[in-house]
C-alpha cells in the first residue's frame, strides 16, 4: 500500500471515528487485496475487484460472512478514493440465517472450568455474566467497575455507543478474586503482554480451545458464545426483548431477534394444539 493511500485511509478513519479493531480489519483486507492483484489499489479497476471476490469464494472459500467484511473494506477503500462507481460492483453475499450456538447453564460451567489460565477464564465469565463483546470484556478498566451501584460502564462499545450493565454481586466477587491473584496495576483490568494494552480476543479464543480440547469437551463454541448464552438465557426467563436489546447493545431490535429462536428446554414446556382434542386424548376404550 502506498503512502498516499495509506494518509487518506488514516485521514477518513480520524473523522470517521472509526474504531482500532476495524482499521486493523479494513487495513488488512486492503493489503490482501493489492497483494492479489499485484498493484497499489489506485491502479486497480473493476475486473480486478471481480477477481478478487471470486478469489475469495472459489480458491479460499470463505464464509459468507467473512466476505462481506472484504466486501466492505473495499467499498470504504473506493469511497475513499473518490471512485463511486466501483463501489457499486462489490456486491455482499447473502448470509444464511444460522442460529447462534448457545450453552446451558450446566455446560457454561463446564467450559469456564475446563479454561485454567485466570485472565480469559475472567474475561469469558465476564461475557457471559453480563452479555459483553469479547472486546468489551478484554477493554475494560478499573474504573469501568461501579461496585456501588452495582453496575458494569462499557465506553467502547461497538458503534461508540456507551453504555451501562448489570454487575451481579457473584461476578463481583469473581472479578475481585481475580485482582488479589493477579494485581493488575491499571489501568487496563485485564493487560496483555504489553501493559499499556489489554489481552486481546485471538488469546482468550486460544485459551478457550486448548481448554475444550485438554478436557475433551465436544463443544464447538467461541467465546462469543457467551455472549450468546446469556441472551438466550435472559429471554428464556422472561425478560422483554427491548431490555435485551439495550443490555447487549445492539442498535437495532432486529439484532437482538435473533436470539428468539426455541431452545430445548423452551420446545419442552409448548403444548401442542393436538392435545386440545379430546376424540384423540381420551384414553381408548378396550374392545370386549
Amino acid at each position: 500500500m502506498t503512502k498516499k493511500i495509506q494518509d487518506r485511509l488514516n485521514r477518513a478513519f480520524d473523522l470517521r471515528n472509526t474504531p482500532s479493531n476495524t482499521r486493523v480489519t479494513y487495513l488488512r483486507c486492503i493489503e490482501k487485496f493489492e497483494q492479489h492483484c499485484g498493484k497499489p489499489a489506485s491502479r486497480l479497476g473493476r475486473q480486478h475487484v471481480e477477481d478478487f471476490l471470486l478469489h475469495l469464494v472459489r480458491a479460499r472459500q470463505l464464509s459468507p460472512g467473512t466476505h462481506n467484511v472484504y466486501v466492505s473494506a473495499l467499498r470504504f477503500l473506493f469511497r475513499v478514493l473518490g471512485r463511486p462507481e466501483l463501489v457499486l460492483v462489490v456486491p455482499r453475499r447473502k448470509q444464511p440465517l444460522v442460529q447462534p450456538a448457545v450453552l446451558a447453564p450446566a455446560q457454561v460451567e463446564q467450559v469456564l472450568g475446563a479454561v485454567k489460565p485466570i485472565a480469559p477464564r475472567t474475561i469469558l465469565t465476564v461475557a457471559y455474566a453480563a452479555g459483553l463483546r469479547i472486546s468489551e470484556a478484554c477493554g475494560l478498566c478499573f474504573e469501568d467497575i461501579d461496585s456501588k451501584s452495582m453496575v458494569l460502564h462499557v465506553r467502547y462499545g461497538k458503534g461508540a455507543r456507551e453504555r451501562s450493565v448489570m454487575l451481579s454481586p457473584t461476578l463481583l466477587r469473581v472479578l475481585r478474586s481475580y485482582y488479589r491473584t493477579t494485581r493488575p496495576v491499571g489501568p487496563q483490568l485485564f493487560p496483555g503482554r504489553d501493559r499499556r494494552r489489554p489481552l486481546t480476543r485471538a488469546a482468550v479464543s486460544k485459551a478457550l480451545k486448548e481448554g475444550l480440547d485438554r478436557c475433551e469437551l465436544n463443544l464447538h463454541i467461541t467465546p462469543h458464545t457467551m455472549r450468546h448464552s446469556f441472551a438466550t438465557q435472559l429471554l428464556e426467563d422472561g425478560v422483554d426483548i427491548r431490555t435485551v436489546q439495550i443490555l447487549l447493545g445492539h442498535g437495532s431490535i432486529c439484532s437482538t431477534a435473533r436470539y428468539t429462536h426455541l431452545t430445548p428446554a423452551r420446545m419442552g414446556k409448548i403444548v401442542s394444539p393436538l392435545e386440545r382434542l379430546d376424540s384423540l386424548t381420551r384414553p381408548a376404550t378396550p374392545r370386549r
